[in-house]
This record gives structure tokens, sequence and C-alpha cells, in this order.
């Protein structure tokens, strides 16, 4: 009996010995150079299920490591990975071959998360053409200008609650992140929704759009771990059926769409908002049924309110710490903004492009998402041009490295250095194509990308036009991304002064 037993043990180890050994040969089977450091069962991802490093700082660091190669192989617990170094096979992979990898690697169950799996980020298919047609008619430049109507009176909203806080002090000391979700937050609800978000009271409101969105974004250890394995190991998400949006937030959105939708069947006037946009479209003719109008308005406050409040976040960092680039913003934003009779207009943020180069430049520097994941879907052979090359085959996970291409001495020059006339008319196009990818490209590319400049430079033409931003001793310097959180996020924080110009 122990003799039998023993055999099946020794059977076993052998077995198991000989998967690992598989598994683990795959990227040296293919003659791909393999990233140094993985674990059985873990792969390279220790680290990052340990919380002790982001996925931004384990690519940044692969990418450092083979500075010659085109591609490195990796493992992602048991699944091989490739990060692709060479802007050319970017390029094939995001524009000239999209069809063979036209899905995103980050997966999102559609039975344990409906709403978002609705997200044009996450579907595919015949759903995600759809989706994005109508998104995309939500956002084209007339669209906007009716969207621009709320926005303006967030700025408005944002104005008075800053001034509230320097009716006490000649100071109002606050973390970055924290002030632009309550801009962010409350552009979701108005131009989204058509309703109060709530951001801007004097006292927190349990409902208000900034705070219901930390049930979703907050990083804390148990969230951390839950988002990485939704996110970024799909075999295990999709056996533990774990949900990146909570219950209650699904919930609260359903039942907003459903009021808002039964309210506005006996409204004689249209509203300026996009769940307006969507109910113009299902007028049209269109079949857009509530669930996916409620997905569409998800899509929108996901999209619109975290993004582009990081990025915010950020931008007003280095305005506090270059003081003179901030100055030669707040001349532009002044200027455009007498030219249209002191109105904060439209055409007046269009015309404001040194704000531009500025935006752009903190994009490079701090990309909110450090690298884009694709998934192989139709089989193709990648050639990098050092002659290293590999047949991907369907379900093959491409990673590109965005924060690592945007920092590369090989393509930037000072690349840690704060320079927004890198993007002047003069200099930005000797970018080097695929280098720099703030909004992914290629048919996938963001829809929202329009709608996130156009709120990104109102709340930035509002503090600027107002107040003068310091930089604040809290800030940790030098700044460290924490791990605890899949997007780029400070440990500490960023906070600064606003004084009263």
């Amino acid at each position: 009996m122990a003799s039998a037993f023993l055999t099946l043990l020794a059977g076993a180890i052998v077995l198991l010995c000989f998967y690992f050994y598989r598994t683990y040969t795959f990227w040296k089977r293919h003659g791909i150079p393999t990233a140094k450091g993985y674990l059985p069962l873990v792969g390279h991802m220790l680290p990052i299920l340990l919380l002790r490093k982001t996925i931004q700082d384990m690519v940044q660091d692969i990418y450092d490591e083979y500075k010659d190669q085109s591609m490195v192989g990796f493992y992602k617990t048991t699944r091989p990975a490739l990060l692709i170094r060479d802007p050319a096979l970017v390029k094939v992979v995001l524009q000239t071959k999209f069809s063979n990898f036209h899905e995103n690697g980050m997966k999102i169950e559609p039975s344990v998360d409906p709403l978002l799996a609705k997200n044009p980020f996450f579907n595919y298919g015949e759903e995600w053409t759809i989706g994005r047609k109508r998104l995309t008619y939500a956002f084209s430049n007339m669209r906007l200008k009716v969207l621009f109507l709320a926005v303006t009176g967030v700025c408005k909203k944002f104005e008075d609650f800053v001034n509230r806080r320097l009716r006490s002090s000649n100071k109002y000391e606050v973390e970055l992140k924290y002030l632009f979700s309550k801009f962010t937050g409350e552009v979701v609800a108005n131009a989204g929704l058509g309703i109060e978000g709530l951001c801007f009271e004097d006292k927190v409101h349990p409902n208000a759009f900034d705070q219901i969105a930390l049930s979703i974004f907050k990083p804390n250890t148990f969230s951390s771990w839950v988002t990485t394995v939704t996110l970024f190991l799909p075999n295990i998400h999709h056996m533990l059926k774990i949900s990146f949006t909570p219950k209650e937030v699904d919930k609260f959105f359903r039942q907003i769409v459903a009021e808002n939708m039964k309210l506005r069947q006996t409204e004689s006037t249209p509203r300026n908002d996009f769940l307006q946009l969507m109910i113009d479209l299902q007028k049209s003719g269109e079949e857009v049924d509530q669930d996916s109008i409620t997905a569409h308005a998800f899509s929108f406050y996901m999209d619109g309110y975290e993004t582009s409040s990081i990025t915010l976040s950020f931008i007003g960092y280095h305005l506090a710490v270059h003081t003179d680039i901030q100055e030669k913003v707040r001349k532009e934003v002044n200027a455009k903004i007498a030219k249209y009779d002191g109105v904060l207009t439209f055409e007046a943020l269009k015309e404001m492009t040194y704000m531009e180069q500025v935006i752009s430049e903190s994009q490079r520097d701090f990309p909110v998402l450090g690298f884009l994941s694709k998934m192989c879907t139709d089989e193709y052979e990648l050639q990098g041009s050092d002659g290293l090359t590999f047949r991907a085959k369907p379900g093959q996970e491409i990673l590109i490295p965005l924060n690592a291409l945007q920092h590369d001495e090989k393509y930037w020059t000072e690349p840690h250095v704060f320079d927004p006339e890198r993007f002047n008319d003069e200099r930005k196009h000797t970018v080097e194509k695929m280098t720099f990818l703030p909004f992914g490209e290629g048919p996938r590319i963001c829809v929202g990308r329009k709608m996130a400049m156009l709120q990104m430079k109102a709340a930035l033409a509002t503090l600027l036009r107002n107040y003068k931003i310091e930089l604040s001793p809290k800030t940790r310097l030098p700044l460290k991304l924490s791990p605890s959180y899949f997007m780029t996020s400070p440990i500490g924080g960023l906070w600064v002064n606003l004084t009263k110009l």
C-alpha cells in the first residue's frame, strides 16, 4: 500500500516537473529572450500579487534590461506574454494588423460585471462596433458644444467651492486628485446624466459622484488584489467570478438612468447632456435599449471620472513645480478669454494650444496606465527590427510598454525633464510614431479623448485664471508610485497650496 502511494506520488511529481518545464521553456523554445526572475505557478507576478511592485514597474524593468531586443517573453503566472519594445511592432499590433489583435488583453466577465463589460475598452466584435459608433456620435464636435454648456456650469461650481475654502484663510492646501475628482465627478453627473453630482457640497454627501467612485477606485490591499486578478489574470478571474464594479454602484446607475428616462418622457424641452444624446439616437430609429443606454452612461462615468482626474492632478503638480510654465499657460488663458469678451467659450478653449502642449507633456511623463495589453485574435508573425520573429497565435497576450517608450532616451531628448516645447508646432512632427500614445492608437483609440481634453482644459482654465498653484511640503519628493493601484498614483498624493490671484 505504502509503495503504491509512493509510486503515485513520484509519478505526480514527475508529471508536475514536466508541466513546469514545458510551461517555463515556452519562450526559449520559440527563440525569444526570457525575462529573469520567474517562479513556478506565479511566473513573474509574485511582486505584483504581493503588492510590492506595480505591473508598470515590472514592465519598465524588463524593458530596461533588454535594450537591444525588439521583444521579450515573460510569464503571467503560467501564461506566456510578450513585451514588444519596437515602435514598428507597436504599429503592427495597434494599427496595420488591427484585425489580428483587435481585442484588449484585460477581460471583464459579462455575467458578473454586465455594465462594465459593455465598455468599449473591454468588449469586442459587433457589440464593440455598435457601441463605439454610438459614442463617436456622442463625442463629435457638434455634440461636444452641447456638452460644453454643462461643463461651464461645473466650472462655476468649482470656482465657488475653492473660494469658500479661501474665506477663512489666504491659502487652501489640497490634494490635487481629491480636488479634480470633484470636478470630473460633477462633469459626468451634469454632462452625462443631467443631474446634480453633489461633489462641491461643503459637507460630504454619500451619494456624491466623487464619493461613489471611491468604492470602485480607492486603493486598499484587498481591492488592489481583486483588481490585479480581475484585469491582469483572466484565467483566475474567470474561475473566481470576481466583480470589479460593486453591486450597489451597478444598482445605483440602473436606478438613476431608469428614473431619468421616465422623467424625460414627460418633458418637452430636451436637455444638454449625454443621456439626451442617447435618447435622441433612440428616437431616430436606432435600436438602443435601456440596458445599453445605462451601460453607455456608466462608460461615460468610468472613463470621464478617473483617468481625467489623474491626468489633471499630475498637470497641476507640474505647474506647481514649474512656475514659469504655469505663468505662461495663465497668460494664454487670460488672452484667449479676453478675446471672447471675458467668457470661457468652446472656441477659446480650442485656441489654448500651449495648454495642450503642457497636457501632452504631462501625459508623456505620467501616463494614466503605463502599458497596453492586446490579445492576438488571428495568427500573425511578428518580425522585429533585430531579426527576432514570433508567430503569435489566438489567445497570445502582447504588452505595449507606454511609460517605457515615453521615457526612452532613444526617442526623447532628456526624457525626465518636463518640457512642453516637445509638442510645439515645430517639434511635434519629429516625435517618432508609436512612442507617444496617451489615448492609444488605431481603431481602438480612446473614443472619449475629445471630451477628456475639453473637461481638462476647462478645469485648468478655471483654476489658472483665478488662482496660483504652489507645491505643498506634504508632497513626498521624489515621487514614487503606489503598488496598490493599477493606474498611476503617487504615494502620499500630490499636495498644493492654492491662493487667490
